[in-house]
């Protein structure tokens, strides 16, 4: 079988800050843009090795038009520094997008090929949970585990594609043991290419793991991902090319390695924890710390990691988001849907009452009214005159602004509420008329096609004069509405909008200490959600004075990054038991982590015996059989190397250097050496290609 991209190719490792240095024979000192586009802010940075951040600046994130956003903090930082667009050299950008969207259980929909398993198959690594309402094909075919075909029969898939084409944006293919052979993957994708055109992942191009369930879920997510990662991309070299920016464009992924725009729009999957990676080498720049617990706060989610020795180190069971366990090589990182603008509600247990916090994300009502001033402020005054507060008061919904393409496969009654939103909030009391067209509007709001906006701690902060940057008086008049809902013994939540506001605050600052706590336990080994909600760690984050005094404490400090966080963590040293450092530059955190790594790839590939006496090697698309084992571990390392290089040009590296490892598995049985199986991967590593400087 010949070579064919793409290839499988892994980022590995993170990035060290002094990958971007440039030369001491470096006639010119480059300037770098790193550009972070999260749920609710689009962040800026213009840094460079000589002069450290020349200028940032913040532009609220547009969904609609993704290029808007970034426009809007890139020319922000040119007429802040006065530089030349042309004096730009590499741009990189990091994203929350796709973790969000996993947070939120958003994605578009995708069509996911089964080669070779069974229906059982799919309950399997929350497989079922995860396809939902989306369409899954099974085929005959596949392989066993020595890359020995079975009968493939597409005829099924054939007859369902001129439908699946209208009705899906993607699709995933997982065949049985593809990672063994992947010739059954290849000939379904190159099918479903050549007969609808759209997007198809096949789980060989991302891992070359077993777990076949697993390999599917992560496929499947890469499919849903597609058009959201390509749609941020295209803005953004769209924008870069209008404003005369010839620079190579980076990503990062979630390992916090580097790759090109090109080489990251097939595999948007390997973007979950990019912002996260991103923000922990910018944590490391900015700071020096080697130790320490790393908390990034945005609007959506907070993602919380450790630093040990100067390095996070890489979850070897695959990066873990939304509830998902993904085949993704990400940083040991865990991610809590706890934001700035995250749902505000009060739940009711028995005859206890908490204000909760997520995971899902509203548009906060003092942006809103920033935003569309009468149309949010009008209804909210007249809700709060009413002598009866509405269940839905201080609640509006809006089209998202995705392209209504993007809407196929709703059914009826959620296309007619769609048919009904559109750019401007529109108050739920009279746009919801009962619990099943509230429950038409949440899958709307999973499937990213509409918002809803409500009250949020960003609300919370602008109702105490603590946050200015929008609509107060909408963040007031939402707090008052929210206090006077009845708790579970008839009584109002709160005094007042202010009492509610001051509440809300505490309980965010509060769950943050839990988010740091919880992943501290995990990485002592312990369960780290059981553990934080243990009643003796509870009692200590409470200060609760009793006979028997606990304290539970971090040993390291916590660097505190994203633009709320001097705010929200103000109170979290007394929780954690240990100092809280912001930095001066934890608002752009990302952006900068973003323009301060290197290009990190590996090409892997695996050798097995299915007849003695018979090596096959399987590198990427490349299969070939062996009559020696010495010849096929030469094979592998060589054909490894050569894929490894050629995923690194693809990712944009210069200066490429390649190490191989081998890992190799043998048995003594009666005295004589057995050949089990071996596994080889080639490393490549390198800076990234900057433009070149005019004379």
């Amino acid at each position: 079988m010949t070579v064919s991209p793409p290839e499988k190719c892994y980022r590995t490792g993170l990035s060290d800050p002094a990958g971007v240095s440039m030369s001491s024979a470096e006639p010119f000192d480059p300037l770098f843009l790193g550009i972070d586009t999260g749920g609710t802010y689009t962040d800026a940075v213009l840094w460079s090795r000589t002069r450290g951040v020349v200028a940032k600046a913040k532009a609220l994130t547009t969904r609609y038009d993704l290029a808007v956003g970034v426009g809007g903090a890139v020319d922000a930082i040119l007429a802040k520094s006065g530089m030349a667009p042309e004096t730009i050299k590499l741009a990189s950008m990091s994203t929350t997008l796709a973790t969000n969207a996993l947070v939120e259980g958003q994605g578009e929909r995708a069509a996911l090929v089964l080669i070779g398993f069974d229906a059982a198959d799919v309950s399997r690594s929350g497989l079922k949970a995860a396809l939902g309402a989306d369409p899954v094909i099974h085929c005959a075919g596949g392989h066993d585990a020595h890359g020995q075909a079975r009968e493939l029969r597409l005829d099924d898939l054939r007859a369902a594609l001129p439908e699946l084409a209208r009705d899906v944006s993607a699709f995933a293919v997982c065949g049985l043991f593809a990672v063994r052979n992947p010739e059954h993957e290849i000939a379904v994708r190159d099918l479903i290419r050549s007969t609808t055109a759209l997007p198809v992942t096949a789980s060989h191009e991302l891992s070359t793991k077993l777990d076949g369930p697993k390999r599917a879920l992560t496929t499947l997510l890469n499919a849903r991902l597609i058009s959201m990662i390509d749609r941020l991309i295209a803005a953004t070299e769209g924008f870069l090319a209008r404003r005369g920016i010839a620079a190579p464009l980076m990503v990062v992924r979630g390992d916090g390695a580097l790759v090109s725009a090109a080489f990251a729009r097939s595999r948007p999957i390997e973007t979950i924890l990019s912002g996260p990676a991103a923000s922990l080498i910018g944590a490391k720049y900015m700071t020096g710390l080697p130790n320490a617990v790393v908390a990034d706060i945005g609007g959506t989610t907070t993602d919380v990691a450790i630093l040990s020795d100067g390095r996070p180190r890489l979850d070897p069971d695959g990066a873990f988001v939304g509830g998902y366990r993904t085949m993704v090589e990400a940083v040991a990182m865990r991610t809590f849907g706890l934001g700035g603008d995250s749902e505000v509600a009060f739940a009711t247990v028995g005859l206890d009452n908490r204000i909760a916090l997520g995971p899902r994300r509203f548009v906060p009502l003092s942006l809103a009214a920033a935003l569309h001033g009468e149309a949010v402020l009008g209804p909210l005054e007249r809700q709060s005159r009413a002598a009866a507060t509405p269940a839905e008061a201080g609640l509006f919904a809006m089209r998202a602004g995705l392209p209504d393409r993007l809407a196929a496969g709703l059914s009826a009654s959620d296309a007619r509420l769609y048919a009904r939103l559109n750019m401007e909030p529109q108050p739920l009391d009279g746009l919801i008329a009962s619990s099943a067209q509230r429950f038409a509007l949440d899958r709307l709001v999973a499937r990213g096609l509409a918002q809803v906006v409500g009250f949020t701690p960003s609300d919370a902060a602008h109702v105490v004069g603590r946050q200015s940057n929008w609509n107060a008086e909408a963040a007031r008049l939402g707090a008052e509405l929210f206090a006077r809902r009845k708790n579970g013994r008839g009584q109002t939540i709160a005094a007042s909008g202010v009492e509610l506001a001051e509440r809300v605050l505490r309980t965010l600052t509060r769950r943050s200490a839990e988010a740091m706590l919880e992943t501290a336990f995990a990485e002592d080994g312990f369960d780290g959600a059981a553990t934080a909600a243990h009643g003796l760690v509870q009692r200590s984050l409470d200060g609760f004075k009793g006979v028997a005094r606990v304290t539970v404490a971090l040993d390291r400090p916590v660097i505190g990054l994203g633009a709320s966080a001097a705010l929200h963590y103000a109170g979290l040293s007394a929780l954690v038991g240990n100092s809280c450092i912001t930095p001066g530059d934890a608002d752009v955190a990302n952006a900068l982590g973003a323009v301060v790594g290197q290009v990190h790839v590996r090409a892997q590939g695996a050798i097995t015996q299915p007849v003695e006496g018979h090596f096959r090697v399987v590198v990427g698309e490349r299969v070939q059989t062996f009559s020696s084992e010495n010849a096929a571990l030469e094979a592998a390392e060589a054909w490894a190397r050569e894929s490894a290089a050629r995923c690194a040009d693809a990712a944009g590296a210069a200066e490429v250097e390649i190490a191989i490892e081998r890992e190799l598995r043998v048995a003594v049985v009666e005295g004589r050496r057995m050949f089990v199986d071996a596994e080889i991967v080639a490393v490549a590593a390198g800076r990234p290609r900057i433009g070149v400087s005019k004379p």
